[in-house]
């Protein structure tokens, strides 16, 4: 099954290693040189022109890849939720 993150963009569910909320986690030291470091490598797929919300680490071929969606954690966690409905 497929998550849907924005803009056309999905996600095999079984990619996803974590779904986080980018206000609350950016702003400590580890997400902030995570997500810097993923930018330098090219590991980044922003798929908004909006404020972002959240941010789905995946991990695609043996790759993490971070993707940057305006949609809130807690619909992210719903859409992934009903897949073990």
């Amino acid at each position: 099954m497929y998550i849907h993150l924005g803009n056309d963009v999905v996600v095999w569910e079984k990619n996803i290693v974590g779904i986080f909320d980018i206000e609350n986690t950016t702003t400590g030291k580890t997400t902030g040189h995570l997500l810097e470091k993923a930018t330098r490598e090219g590991r980044i797929v922003n798929v908004t022109y909006e404020m972002p919300k959240s941010f789905v680490v995946c991990m695609e071929k043996g790759k993490e890849i971070i993707y940057i969606s305006q949609i809130s954690v807690s619909t992210l966690k719903k859409r992934f939720g009903k897949l073990f409905k």
